[in-house]
């Protein structure tokens, strides 16, 4: 993948670089595959924002990935094109199955029209093939991982990401995430080989505000700034501290620094080793 850069002839393209999307074969979507998705500006059912900072988003559909691949078993693809997705940072390709049914799936880095791929519980251990992680090699990349059987590809999606294949462990394979943590995998678990596709994706810088807004990304403004109505780090005269015990979210919660995940007693035991390097599992 390229990363081009832009003429300065403003100032918000001085120092402005986007993909040059040299992978992309094509521009326009397969239109059975894509969907109108509702704007809803981070707001909830009663229509409060929830989320902040979203909304004004340029115009765009959905694509239908396949994240699940369970009725595909045994029956091989052929690639039909690369594309670019306006809602993942990853390229997409069009795959035509032998009984004739298309889907979209996430491309890996090294994708080329015409690759075939299948998925099997145990088949050859290359680029694109899917198969259960027991099966897999120790020392292979993977991506599209799922994290419980059955329920379809949950974790390594985004561009650029993988994960390893450390060992194999009785019923669990161990496999270390993105983030450095080593995780049990149950072997019945499916996942792809390789890497995601557009690796290059964290090399772009945006440039300018406007180029925000067209994603989504509304205006964020610190706490400090605000009126004592509007956040807890609110008023002062000048720029002042934030002047209280601890560092607040605009709802009076602990931030900066406290952990947050929830479901710790019962994600915890399938965690080997933290990314910090913390072992749970001895």
């Amino acid at each position: 993948m390229g990363i081009k850069k832009f003429k300065p002839t403003t100032n918000g393209r001085r120092d402005m670089t986007g993909n040059s999307f040299e992978e992309i074969t094509t521009s326009t979507p397969c239109k059975k595959l894509t969907m109108k998705l509702k704007k809803h500006a981070g707001r909830g059912s009663n229509w409060r924002i929830t989320i902040r900072h979203q909304g004004g988003w340029a115009a765009k559909r959905y694509r239908m990935i396949d994240f699940y691949f369970h009725d595909k078993k045994g029956i091989e693809a052929r690639v039909e094109t690369v594309e670019y997705d306006p809602y993942r940072t990853a390229w997409i390709s069009l795959v035509c199955y032998a009984d004739g049914e298309r889907r979209y799936v996430l491309a890996h880095n090294e994708i080329k029209v015409g690759d075939t791929i299948i998925t099997e519980e145990k088949t050859k251990p290359v680029a694109w093939n899917r198969m259960e992680v027991g099966n897999i090699p120790a020392g292979m990349l993977v991506y599209n991982v799922e994290m419980i059987v059955g329920q379809g590809v949950s974790a390594v999606r985004s561009a650029g990401s993988y994960a390893t294949i450390v060992s194999q462990d009785g019923e669990y394979t161990q496999v270390k995430m993105p983030s450095g943590e080593i995780r049990l995998v149950h072997k019945k678990c499916y996942a792809t080989i390789w890497q995601v596709s557009n690796p290059d994706h964290n090399m772009i810088k945006i440039g300018k505000a406007g180029r925000s807004r067209h994603m989504g990304k509304r205006p964020t403004v610190r706490g400090k700034a605000m009126n004592p109505v509007d956040h807890p780090h609110g008023w002062g005269e000048g720029r002042s501290p934030i002047g209280m015990k601890y560092p607040k979210t605009p709802w009076g919660a602990h931030a900066l620094g406290v952990k947050t995940r929830s479901r710790k007693k019962s994600t915890n035991r399938w965690i080997l080793k933290t990314r910090k390097g913390k072992l749970l599992i001895k």
